[in-house]
């Protein structure tokens, strides 16, 4: 089980949504390399980081910001937001990353998402974001028709690394993670699943440590962290302790 601290990057900065509205951003961190130093000198062992200027342009945006954020950080880095192409997964890739993260392009060409896994294999993850039951894409602009588990099944055997799934109506409000939609998603399939949006409280880092939960690869967590609602320190404690119990 893994909990993954977030960068989201808009104009160069750490920023947090709200409800996926880019007109509502708090910058938390001017310097995003320092925050990934922050989080890496905290204990967290992988960093999930957003381009979210890329994710609504179609193209990486923030490009200078995630370079240096991977030069910062021994920490393994998955990257999200405006990857659309092979070459731009390849370029990533080559840059150090240790996994893209596929979205809209998930949904618009999944034949491009089979292949890249083809090529790079482990290193290639679906992002799910959802509101109001059905994907949406485009930076979370648009609603597809598209349900959640539909398009997560396209994808079973092709290697993909993990399935990130966004509840768009929580994430950023501190609201919880949807359990139920992110169990249901995890039962439904075989790749593993990161539940993302909402993580409030180290009562969702319990949550996360059930035993009906253990499926989930992880979760991810940003404004509960830079808000201070979680201690890092706890919340990577109760995680070792569950692993220690796992092995024992």
């Amino acid at each position: 089980m893994i909990l993954f601290p977030a960068i989201d990057l808009k104009g160069g900065q750490c920023v947090r949504l709200k409800l996926g509205d880019m007109q509502q951003a708090t910058v938390y961190n001017t310097d995003p390399a320092a925050q990934a130093r922050s989080f890496e000198d905290q204990g967290f062992e992988w960093l999930h980081v957003v381009d979210l200027d890329g994710a609504f342009a179609g193209h990486s945006a923030n490009g200078d910001a995630v370079e240096a954020i991977l030069k910062a950080t021994d920490n393994p880095v998955q990257l999200g937001g405006g990857i659309r192409t092979l070459d731009h997964i390849e370029a990533w890739l080559s840059r150090g990353l240790r996994r893209v993260i596929l979205g809209t392009v998930a949904v618009r060409n999944p034949a491009l998402v089979i292949e890249a896994c083809r090529k790079f294999p482990d290193r290639v993850a679906v992002g799910i974001d959802a509101k109001g039951g059905k994907v949406a894409v485009e930076g979370w602009a648009e609603a597809s028709e598209l349900g959640i588990i539909e398009l997560a099944r396209k994808f079973e055997g092709a290697g993909v690394a993990a399935i990130i799934y966004t509840d768009i109506d929580r994430d950023g409000i501190l609201a919880g993670i949807n359990w139920s939609s992110t169990l249901e998603l995890a039962d439904a399939i075989s790749i593993p699943v990161i539940a993302s949006g909402g993580l409030a409280s180290l009562d969702d880092i319990r949550r996360m440590l059930e035993p009906d939960a253990r499926k989930l690869e992880g979760a991810i967590s940003g404004r509960a962290l830079y808000d201070g609602r979680i201690d890092p320190k706890e919340a990577l404690a109760l995680i070792k302790a569950a692993r220690a119990k796992e092995t024992a």
